[in-house]
C-alpha cells in the first residue's frame, strides 16, 4: 500500500497517567498507527538525565527532535491517522514549532494523588519527573494559537471508558471504534524499549479497568511534592468536560448575574487571587461555625460610601465577639483599595467584607484553637442596586422571627445568617422579593435583608434597633428624614401599621433606598413608588454623589 500523508493526533501527558493504556486504545483501530514516546531519545541526549536503559535507547532512536518531528512523527504512512503518545517533561525548548502547529492534541490529566504512590518504581518522584508544570504550559501555548486542547482525565476513562473515548473522538473529530475497548494481555510490538521498566501492570490488562473502590493510603512523604502538584492538575481539571464525583454528577454552570463577574480579583487572607482560588481554609472559623462578621460597602463615582462607619460597625462586632490579632483599621482600607484599583472597579461595585475569627490548629468551637490571626476577605464585584428600585418591591411576612437580643444581639453583624436565611426561605417560596420578620412580640423588626420604613399620614415611622441591625443606610436615610423636615418616630410598629401605611420602603447598602408596593398580598398606598419615597431617594443619590471615601489613585475620565 502505497505511503500517504497521515493525520497526527498527539496525546500530552504526565508519566504514570494510564497514557499506555489509552495507546494500547488507539493502537486497535484499522486506521491508524502509534507511536510509543518518539521524543524520548532527544530527551535524555539534551537532558543527561539516567536511565537503567539510556545507552540502549540513544543507539536504536533518533536522538535529534528535529529530525524526529520532520520524518517520523510527520512522516508520509499507509494509514489515515498516527497517534503518538507523548510524555510533557520531553517537550524541549528548541524543537521545531510544527510540533505543536501541526496535527491534533488533547492532553490526559490524572489526579498526584494516584500517580504519586507508584511513581518511585524506576526513578524518585519530583516536581520535574512529574512534568505537570509543563502540561500546563502545553495547554496555554495550544490555546494561545488558537488550538485549545480536549481534556480527559484518567479517572474518566477507569469509570466510563466508551463515553469518555466517544467524547475524545468526537472532539478529535474521528469515528469512534468499539475496539477502542479491549486489546490482549501482555507485551506489543508498539512498545518502547522501555517497557520492562515500566509497563508490567499495564501489560496485565485487556482494557480500561475500573478504579479500586478505595484508594490506598497517601505515602506522606510525598506530601510537599502532592501540595505543588495538585493545584497543577486542578488547573487543567477545570477544562474537562464531563467529571467524575464520588457525590451526586456535578451540576452545569449557571449563568451569573453579571457576567463580568465572571473573571475578578478577591483578597483572600494577605493577598489578591482569582475568583476560582478564591477560597479559605476548611479550618477556618467561618467554614467551622460561621464565626465571622461583615460589612456591605458600595462604590460610587470613585468614591466608597460611609467607608469609615462601615469599618467602625466591622470593629464593634469582632470586638464584641472577642475576636484576637485583628488587623487594623489602615490595612483593611489598604486591602479594599488594592483589590478595587486591581479590579479597576470605580463605580456601580459592591463590596462583601468579611473578618473571620481566622484558621484553627484543629476542628472544633472553641476560639482557644484560633492561633493564625484573623482571615480577611474582600470579595468586590460588579453589581447594580439588587431590587427594582423604580417600580417596586414586593414582601411577605415570614413565620421565621427575628433573634431576640437575649439570644443573638442583631448589633452584632456576624456572618451566621442562618435566621434570616430561614425567613429568604419563605420570600422565595411566595415568590416575593424579600420577607418581613416580625420580633418575638410581634412588631416589625426588618425584613431578612434590610431596615424597613413606613408612612402614615406624612410621618415616617421605623422599628426600634433592639431586634434589628442598626444599618448603616438606616442611620443615613434617618438623618435625611430629618433634613428634608419631615417627622420621623423610631416605635414599635404592628404588621397591620405596614397593611394600611401610605408608602413603605426599605434599606440596605445592597439596594439603597427600594419602595415596596405590596405586602402580604395589601396593596401599599395606591401601588406605585410614593412621593416621600422619591423625594428621599433623590436625596439619597445626591449624598451618595457628594460624599464618600477617594479610592487612591482614581482619575475621572
Amino acid at each position: 500500500m502505497a505511503e500517504s500523508e497521515v493525520e497526527v493526533i498527539h496525546s500530552w501527558s504526565a508519566p504514570r497517567s494510564l497514557s499506555t493504556s489509552l495507546m494500547y486504545s488507539f493502537s486497535q483501530r484499522d486506521d491508524i498507527e502509534v507511536l510509543d514516546e518518539p521524543l524520548y531519545a532527544n530527551f535524555l541526549r539534551v537532558t543527561g538525565l539516567d536511565r537503567p536503559y539510556r545507552e540502549e535507547l540513544l543507539s536504536k532512536m533518533e536522538a535529534d527532535g528535529d529530525k524526529v518531528t520532520n520524518d517520523i512523527i510527520f512522516a508520509p504512512g499507509k494509514k489515515k491517522y498516527r497517534f503518538c503518545k507523548h510524555i510533557s517533561k520531553q517537550r524541549l525548548q528548541g524543537l521545531t514549532d510544527d510540533l505543536m502547529k501541526k496535527g491534533k492534541h488533547f492532553i490526559l490529566i490524572r489526579n498526584p494523588l494516584d500517580i504519586l504512590p507508584s511513581f518511585d518504581k524506576v526513578v524518585p518522584p519530583s516536581f520535574y519527573e512529574l512534568g505537570l508544570a509543563e502540561l500546563v504550559c502545553i495547554y496555554n501555548e495550544l490555546r494561545e494559537i488558537g488550538k485549545a486542547p480536549p481534556v480527559i482525565d484518567a479517572a474518566e476513562l477507569q469509570q466510563d471508558p466508551e463515553a469518555t473515548l466517544r467524547s475524545l473522538c468526537n472532539d478529535l473529530e474521528i469515528p469512534f471504534q468499539s475496539a477502542m475497548l479491549k486489546w490482549e494481555a501482555g507485551p506489543k510490538p508498539i512498545d518502547g524499549l522501555w517497557a520492562p521498566w515500566w509497563y508490567k501492570s499495564v501489560h496485565k490488562s485487556t482494557g480500561f479497568e475500573k478504579p479500586r473502590k478505595y484508594p490506598q493510603p497517601f505515602p506522606f512523604s510525598l506530601y510537599d511534592l502532592l501540595e505543588q502538584s495538585l493545584p497543577l492538575y486542578n488547573m487543567l481539571r477545570r477544562h474537562v468536560k464531563k467529571k467524575s464525583s464520588l457525590l451526586s454528577p456535578p451540576l452545569p454552570n449557571p449563568d451569573l448575574p453579571v457576567p463580568a463577574n465572571e473573571k475578578l480579583l478577591a483578597w483572600v487572607g494577605d493577598e489578591i487571587v482569582t475568583r476560582d482560588s478564591a477560597k479559605v481554609s476548611v479550618f477556618d472559623s467561618v467554614v467551622q461555625g460561621g464565626d465571622s462578621v461583615w460589612e456591605g460597602l458600595r462604590v460610587y463615582n470613585g468614591k466608597i460610601f460611609k467607608l469609615e462607619e462601615h469599618l467602625d460597625r466591622l470593629f464593634d462586632s469582632a470586638k464584641a465577639l472577642a475576636f484576637e490579632n485583628v488587623p487594623t483599621q489602615d490595612e483593611i482600607k489598604e486591602a479594599i483599595f488594592r483589590t478595587l484599583i486591581r479590579n479597576g472597579m470605580f463605580d456601580n461595585s459592591h463590596i462583601r467584607l468579611s473578618l473571620t475569627r481566622g484558621k484553627k490548629v484543629s476542628s472544633g468551637m472553641s476560639p482557644a484553637f484560633n492561633l493564625y490571626g484573623c482571615t480577611l476577605i474582600v470579595l468586590a464585584e460588579w453589581k447594580p442596586p439588587v431590587y427594582d428600585n423604580t417600580r417596586g418591591i414586593v414582601l411577605v411576612t415570614a413565620t421565621t422571627r427575628r433573634n431576640s437580643p437575649n439570644n443573638l444581639d442583631s448589633k452584632i453583624h456576624h456572618n451566621n445568617l442562618l435566621n434570616n436565611i430561614l425567613a429568604k426561605i419563605e420570600g422565595n417560596n411566595a415568590k416575593a422579593d424579600d420577607a418581613i420578620m416580625l420580633d418575638q412580640d410581634g412588631y416589625l423588626s426588618e425584613t431578612n435583608a434590610t431596615n424597613i420604613f413606613v408612612v402614615k399620614k406624612g410621618r415616617v415611622l421605623t422599628p426600634h434597633a433592639d431586634y434589628c441591625l442598626p444599618g448603616i443606610t438606616r442611620a443615613t436615610v434617618m438623618d435625611l428624614v430629618v433634613k428634608e423636615q419631615l417627622i420621623l418616630e423610631e416605635r414599635r410598629i404592628s404588621l397591620s401599621e405596614v397593611h394600611t401605611a401610605d408608602e413603605v420602603w426599605t434599606t440596605g447598602t445592597m439596594g439603597e433606598l427600594s419602595p415596596v408596593v405590596k405586602v402580604d398580598g395589601r396593596i401599599i398606598g395606591n401601588g406605585e413608588v410614593g412621593p416621600v419615597t422619591r423625594r428621599l431617594q433623590a436625596a439619597y443619590k445626591k449624598l451618595t454623589e457628594q460624599s464618600g471615601v477617594p479610592i487612591p489613585t482614581y482619575l475621572k475620565t
